[in-house]
């Protein structure tokens, strides 16, 4: 009787390819986490002013994309806050919800945390243009998967 699609053991190749997709994922976050060093940053920080240099955003929809709870995305948005970094505002689309929004001095420093990730930039760097094109394209296709 042939094993289910699910329960069926990865192929060798295949687990290999996992064993890469986690070291580059474990290399990425070691990068970031250096370069939020570098500004006197957590990691956590970090990520959350590279979200909002993208868009404000209200703090339940952080703490969505952070993974963590609301009241944690409070105390990182107010320590950034008390660095000039973000400032919170009213949305546009109703005042009374609040949003956090990413100062010029913020989104200064969310550029500099992106032009330092040394590790995603420098073998990056050595593809060529159509290798990027199709890593970018097989990577969309399992982020898609997933979803």
């Amino acid at each position: 009787m042939a094993t289910p699609e699910k329960t069926r053991r990865p192929d060798a190749l295949t687990m290999e390819v996992l064993e890469l997709i986690g070291d580059v994922v474990a290399r990425f976050y070691e990068d970031y986490e250096d370069a939020a060093a570098e500004h006197a940053l957590t990691g956590a920080q970090a990520r959350l002013l590279s979200l909002l240099s993208l868009e404000p955003l209200p703090m339940r929809k952080l703490a969505q994309k952070l993974k963590c709870e609301p009241s944690n995305v409070t105390g990182i948005v107010d320590r950034l806050e008390s660095r000039g970094l973000v400032e919170r505002r009213a949305a546009p689309a109703d005042r009374r919800v609040k949003v956090a929004a990413v100062t010029e001095e913020g989104r200064r420093v969310a550029r500099e945390l992106r032009e330092g990730l040394r590790f995603a930039r420098e073998p990056l760097a050595g593809l060529s243009e159509g290798e990027r094109l199709a890593l970018r394209d097989l990577l969309r296709r399992m982020v898609g998967a997933a979803a």
